[in-house]
């Protein structure tokens, strides 16, 4: 993975929605072993393929899972990376595409969050200071906010609540992400 993700800020990411995606896993009766591979694994493929077209089929993610196919990485998996990016048309219809999905844009923007704060760090940071900053459109203007809502409503979970888990995931961790000291 690292040979194909040299970017410090890449990494950090995939590991930001491991973390996620470990710490859902259970809620769901997934496995986290599986469900942070997937998360970690998500975006491997972003910075040879970026995929500027959003072509279904072609470029990041459809060129990583191929790759992943043939090292025999489960399809369920498979499915739920190709369907974090919507544009590839792909249904997420197993939890953990569907958290994928949710975590994925929320963890980015959750990260941003906490590096506007003083202290950088994630100790303080609370959903509604999320939701806030959700709605100034300046603001990471790179997450998409439909993705972030829609995200929630697939996984059938409040916002608020779904930021509230992220943060928790993410917190003991913040220091491995380059964030204030946990």
């Amino acid at each position: 993975m690292f040979s194909w993700t040299t970017s410090p800020a890449l990494r950090a990411h995939m590991r930001s929605v491991e973390l996620a995606m470990r710490h859902f896993a259970p809620k769901y009766g997934g496995d986290p072993d599986v469900w942070g591979t997937v998360g970690l694994l998500h975006d491997f493929d972003y910075e040879r393929f970026p995929n500027d077209a959003r072509a279904a089929d072609q470029e990041h993610p459809s060129e990583g899972v191929r790759h992943l196919r043939a090292a025999g990485f489960p399809d369920d998996a498979c499915v739920a990376i190709l369907g974090h990016a919507a544009f590839t048309g792909v249904a997420r219809t197993t939890d953990m595409a569907r958290a994928l999905f949710a975590v994925d844009e929320l963890c980015g923007f959750v990260v941003a969050c906490a590096l506007v704060r003083p202290g950088k760090s994630l100790n303080d940071l609370e959903p509604r200071s999320v939701t806030k900053k959700l709605k100034d459109k300046a603001f990471a203007r790179g997450v998409s906010r439909d993705d972030v809502r829609l995200g929630a409503a697939e996984l059938g979970v409040p916002l608020d609540e779904l930021i509230a888990e992220v943060i928790t995931a993410l917190r003991p961790h913040q220091a491995e992400l380059g964030l204030g000291a946990g």
